[in-house]
């Protein structure tokens, strides 16, 4: 086991809970034959316990009779996997601190940054080269926020296109299985094989262009200085991977009758709920004394009212409803993954909540919607590390987001 010894949420740990060798099921000619893959503390692994990001849920379960599903379709593409990793405890983080395990470093920014989470492990083991596709989840950006954080490509996809069957769930109408990669062509080879033909879509070509401006004004100047720079030099030839006439600015602020601190607020009180509906009975039954701001997160998720709940359903139906007006068939979103670069591994507490909301008023867009979204590593901040940019589009259009996502590797 590769697990640190440590109780401390500041040191830092290897990427790995537990390295493994699990071999292909397939042909050497299948798809990701001679590929290795890891995955992440979530899934279940025939004859190895799921962990979930805290010891006593591990005490607590038995090890799985079965691989989740995602496992296996990787073996029978060819894919050898190599380790299951770390994650933040219960998944309910966006950071990649585990007060129980450390935090897997980022290899791609200054010492000291973070990795992001939940899928932290993974992403971290992507980066440094110790798998070339990392498994992970995303319910409120746990694969877009490592993905951005450590220069990777990631996807969230269409929520429910990808199996999470044998996988531990924390809100099941946010959660989603998603994956990292250091190039954009094998992000894209990965989907080919993960990405089951979508039931109501064609792959229609995403070619309208949109820009939400007002996104960009949640990042930080530098983080939106640097992306913006980064498209301004190659923007001509943007416009021709992306067949479209120039980006047409948006606004998304007021978008089906709120705004990024309603859209919070809304992923807020809906998340908090459903998680408590899934790990409620063993949290109080087990008392597992997880780390300050998730027990806070629990305390509150268990008084949310239905009052509550009924008002934010309505909230997240309208936006669903006015994104897909605005989107069309043909229509992608571009805004900023997050709002900077990783911070570091000690913030303060009141830092630390701050930058949740902030991250989570970008990351809820998909979440809310359940619509795909692909983050790009296209830019840095100078000594503090890489910024991710996103492209979101309609639900269904998985396979034309990671073809464009591949377009435009090959031009920045």
């Amino acid at each position: 086991m590769a697990r640190s010894s440590t109780s401390s949420s500041s040191s830092f740990c290897d990427a790995f809970v537990e390295r493994v060798e699990v071999k292909p099921t397939s042909s050497p000619s299948s798809s990701l034959a001679g590929l290795t893959a890891c995955v992440k503390d979530i899934f279940d692994m025939s004859n190895h316990t799921t962990g979930f990001g805290h010891p006593k849920w591990r005490e607590t379960h038995q090890p799985a009779t079965e691989n989740a599903e995602v496992v296996d379709l990787l073996l029978s593409s060819g894919a050898t996997v190599v380790g299951r990793t770390h994650m933040d405890e219960l998944a309910w983080s966006l950071f990649g601190v585990n007060y129980h395990y450390g935090t897997p470093r980022n290899p791609n920014a200054p010492n000291g940054k973070i990795p992001g989470g939940s899928s932290s492990g993974s992403a971290s083991a992507v980066a440094d080269g110790l798998a070339d596709i990392g498994m992970g989840t995303d319910t409120g950006g746990s694969v877009r926020v490592p993905a951005s954080y450590c220069g990777l490509y990631g996807i969230r996809p269409t929520h429910g296109r990808v199996s999470l069957r044998g996988a531990r769930s924390l809100a099941p109408s946010f959660d989603t299985c998603g994956w990292f990669a250091r190039d954009a062509a094998l992000l894209r080879r990965v989907g080919n094989e993960l990405l089951p033909p979508p039931a109501t879509r064609a792959n229609t070509p995403l070619t309208r262009w949109l820009v939400a401006a007002d996104a960009f004004d949640l990042a930080d100047p530098a983080a939106s200085e640097a992306i913006y720079g980064a498209i301004a030099k190659k923007r001509e030839e943007l416009s021709l991977v992306f067949s479209s006439p120039p980006p047409q600015e948006v606004s998304l602020d007021h978008l089906g009758g709120g705004s990024y601190d309603a859209w919070f607020e809304a992923f807020r009180v809906l998340q908090s709920r459903e998680v408590w509906q899934e790990l409620g009975p063993w949290v109080e039954a087990n008392r597992p004394g997880p780390s300050s701001g998730i027990r806070e997160r629990f305390e509150y998720a268990r008084t949310v009212r239905d009052s509550e709940v009924e008002e934010k359903a309505a909230t997240r139906e309208s936006i669903r409803v006015r994104l897909a007006e605005v989107l069309g068939r043909d229509g992608f979103l571009m805004l900023p993954t997050t709002p900077g670069p990783p911070p570091t591994s000690n913030e303060s507490p009141e830092v630390v909540t701050d930058l949740r909301a902030r991250l989570l008023r970008l990351t809820s867009i998909a979440g809310l919607s359940g619509f795909p979204q692909v983050s790009i590593p296209v830019a840095r901040v100078e000594g503090e590390g890489p910024v991710g940019l996103s492209l979101l589009g309609p639900p269904g259009s998985d396979e034309e987001l990671l073809r464009l996502a591949e377009r435009v590797a090959n031009v920045l």
